[in-house]
């Protein structure tokens, strides 16, 4: 069973910066996309960015490019989201994903899923 461990989230001001984890266990991951979603109270799960795990391809959403950073530590299985230049539009909960799936933006196609950590960026 795939266990998704999300860390790294709290209170920023705006254009601040946070690094989210995600330590992965259960599986060998060589054949997984490993995602970040976000979901703000109201509103729908929406995808931040995924990384393919054995090639290391990216993809990011229009809303987070060139702020984010999706990367793995494959030694360590974890993932990590750096963000910067957060606004208080990034504020939600942040989920950590895996899929075998795809490389793919749609939550409907993850299968495991983390706990979530909260990310609350003041204006």
């Amino acid at each position: 069973q795939v266990q998704l461990v999300e860390s790294g989230g709290g209170l920023v001001q705006a254009g601040g910066s946070l690094r989210l984890s995600c330590a992965a266990s259960g599986r060998a991951f060589s054949r997984y996309a490993l995602g970040w979603f976000r979901q703000a109270p109201g509103k729908e799960r929406e995808f931040v960015a995924v990384i393919d795990w054995s090639a290391g391809r990216t993809y990011y959403a229009d809303s987070v490019k060139g702020r984010c950073t999706i990367s793995r530590d494959s030694a360590k299985n974890t993932i990590y989201l750096q963000m910067k230049g957060l606004k208080p539009e990034d504020t939600a909960v942040y989920y950590c994903a895996a899929t075998v799936r795809g490389f793919d933006p749609v939550p409907s196609e993850y299968d495991y899923w983390g706990q979530g950590t909260q990310v609350t960026v003041s204006s």
